[in-house]
């Protein structure tokens, strides 16, 4: 019965990548810009050469390229390994589970990330107008 979806799969890894992206551009936004909520250490954000001002700065402009589909398997291997170091750091050592440690979210971007890394950004992907040839 579900193998009549099969042929939506592009379209549904983009709905995923594209709401992933958004996602995460908005963790971004909120650090750099306290928008839609203000985001650590409030005021006018973080340095942006801190740690937490150059992550700041991935999640926005990554997740931007990451929601176009554009770099979408090399932007997807730096943002997954951010989320890993951003797990470790700010919440593994917090507690064990991730429900309790605040560190959800860290993980499933991770690994959202890292299925991209593989997978490709699917269709609607600034990554499909390349030549036939070239691999995305």
């Amino acid at each position: 019965m579900f193998n009549r979806l099969t042929p939506y799969t592009p379209l549904l890894q983009a709905a995923l990548r594209i709401m992933t992206g958004l996602l995460f551009i908005e963790h971004g936004t909120m650090k750099l810009f306290q928008f839609p909520a203000g985001g650590p250490g409030g005021g006018s954000g973080p340095p942006l050469l801190s740690l937490l001002g150059v992550a700041a700065i991935m999640e926005l402009v990554g997740g931007t390229l990451f929601a176009l589909g554009a770099l979408t398997r090399p932007v997807a291997f730096l943002l997954s390994g951010q989320m890993a170091v951003a797990y470790f750091m700010a919440h593994g050592s917090r507690n064990f589970f991730p429900a309790t440690n605040g560190g959800d979210a860290a993980v499933l971007f991770c690994f959202i990330f890292l299925f991209f890394v593989g997978a490709g950004p699917g269709a609607i992907a600034v990554d499909n107008l390349r030549k036939p040839g070239n691999p995305s």
